[in-house]
């Protein structure tokens, strides 16, 4: 037998075992689980995937790799989705992917076509979950092979390029994106110098020591802040519309047919841009819709009440999702804050992400790839069911949801390590998550630093002592060298365009 058939009974048997792995009662009943909870926090307006990926922690806790991880994957996939049904229904996103096309879906509904709209987005929220899970399955495993070549001078620089993206792509001013990311920074260097042994930031305090925890402040930026956000604003009422919802997939067939291109176009947009670290499904939904609208034969439909954007941005942001999972499962970067807690977990399941995942432990990233596959293929029954229980789970007060969200919080901040200190973390970072947002800083670059903030430190050091302190050390290997100019262009190209676009008007002046 030559070496490919015998490496492809290799993958053939790793495959059959990652099946084995999920197609499980345990397995699929906890999937099943996290969709309902998934569905019922992307459809409260406020509540966002990556809150419900928080609380969804403590419980994972206590959970085998592999149904931990397909836990979070169909949170996800089914709170993305249901984001959008109060967004068609009420104009109010249940997500901030689904922010980019809530006007065109609400337009839809204002028009009559409100089970149009619903199935459009439920149809190709499926479509684009399954693109993206296509090119994580196929890329991740080619990806980590290149990868596995990476030293701490690669690293380094990986490091850079995420933190730059998280700062270039984060809404509003690149300055306060930037003073987010170094907040970030700083908080990852509370506790032990990995270095020296030294305490920093710690002021005596021996719960410092051990850093800041990582699930306390994700629960704490995520949920808390929105509970303060909740209780500092004035919320009215929210009035359920009565236009009843039958059979959302009645006429999709033509609308799919006639959008086909958009479809793939979502896709591939929306997998492209989630594997940017720092990007998301947000942001691909955004581009996608801008995209559709400027390559449409009708671009002045849009805003009316037209499905063409609908078809492109629903696609995307689920794509973005997987897609945001290639370099946290190859790299250990987060694609954006769900993957920033996902690698948190991986770390707790001792699947520290990096290529040698793929050679350690290869039966379980396929399984988590299966579980993928499976949640989408799911999301087609039971966002169904969300849909029609829609105006029902609308209507529940928030002055009774709220406290829920809050004991959540609280019991999942003292589970992870059985301590009071965790629920200080929870509550001060949730404060300060407050305060940023009601001041314009984004969250999510603050998220990424703390994550990203060891690996950066501890990549410089080692890189440093293997250099001998020389900083031409880290373009001394070919990738290195690659890695670290585009990092440098992504510093250094804007201010500069930005200089020489001034100096020519002022000349024209």
């Amino acid at each position: 037998m030559g070496p490919v058939a015998a490496g492809g009974l290799v993958a053939m048997d790793i495959l059959l075992t990652a099946f084995s792995l999920v197609f499980t009662p345990y397995v699929l009943l906890v999937m099943l689980g996290a969709a309902i909870f998934g569905l019922f926090v992307g459809s409260i307006p406020g509540l966002t995937a990556t809150m419900a990926t928080a609380l969804l922690i403590p419980i994972t806790f206590f959970m085998d790799p592999v149904p931990a991880i397909a836990a979070i994957v169909t949170t996800v996939a089914m709170a993305i989705f249901a984001g959008d049904i109060p967004g068609c229904l009420l104009r109010i996103p249940g997500t901030p992917a689904s922010a980019a096309y809530a006007d065109e879906a609400y337009a839809m509904t204002a028009k009559g076509q409100a089970e149009k709209a619903l199935g459009t987005s439920l149809v190709c929220a499926v479509i684009g979950g399954l693109i993206g899970s296509l090119v994580l399955a196929t890329t991740a495993p080619l990806l980590a092979e290149f990868a596995i070549q990476f030293s701490s001078f690669e690293y380094f620089w990986l490091a850079c390029l995420g933190l730059s993206c998280a700062v270039m792509i984060s809404s509003g001013s690149m300055i306060k994106g930037l003073v987010s990311l170094l907040l970030g920074l700083f908080i990852s260097t509370i506790g032990i110098d990995i270095t020296a042994g030294y305490p920093r930031f710690t002021f005596g305090n021996v719960e410092l020591m051990g850093g800041i925890s990582f699930i306390p402040a994700m629960i704490g930026m995520f949920a808390v802040s929105e509970v303060l956000r909740y209780i500092a604003s004035n919320h009215e009422k929210l009035a359920v519309p009565q236009q009843s919802i039958g059979n959302v997939f009645r006429g999709l067939g033509p609308v799919l047919g006639r959008y086909k291109i958009n479809l793939l176009r979502g896709g591939v947009i929306g997998t492209a841009i989630g594997i940017l670290p720092g990007a998301g499904a947000d942001i691909a939904a955004w581009v996608a819709y801008a995209l559709s609208k400027k390559f449409s034969r009708e671009p002045e439909k849009f805003g009316t009440g037209h499905v063409e954007g609908l078809v492109d941005s629903g696609c995307a942001n689920n794509a973005g999702l997987n897609g945001a999972w290639v370099p946290a499962i190859v790299f250990g970067i987060p694609g954006d804050s769900i993957t920033a807690i996902v690698i948190g977990v991986l770390y707790m399941k001792g699947m520290n992400p990096g290529p040698t995942v793929f050679l350690n432990q290869p039966e379980l990233i396929y399984a988590v790839f299966v579980a993928f596959f499976v949640a989408n293929l799911a999301l087609l029954p039971l966002g169904f069911m969300a849909i029609k229980l829609a105006r029902q789970v609308l209507r529940i007060p928030q002055p009774v949801l709220m406290p829920m969200i809050l004991l959540f919080c609280l019991v999942g901040a003292f589970a992870i390590n059985n301590t009071v200190f965790g629920i200080t973390v929870m509550l001060v970072l949730g404060l300060l998550a407050y305060v940023m947002e009601e001041n314009g800083f984004p969250i999510a670059p603050t998220i990424l630093g703390i994550v990203l903030g060891t690996m950066l430190e501890d990549n410089f050091m080692s890189s440093m002592i293997k250099a001998d302190g020389d900083l031409l050390g880290f373009f001394s290997r070919p990738i290195a060298l690659v890695l670290g100019v585009v990092t440098l262009t992504v510093w250094f190209l804007p201010p500069v365009i930005r200089a020489v676009r001034a100096g020519r008007s002022g000349n024209g002046g």
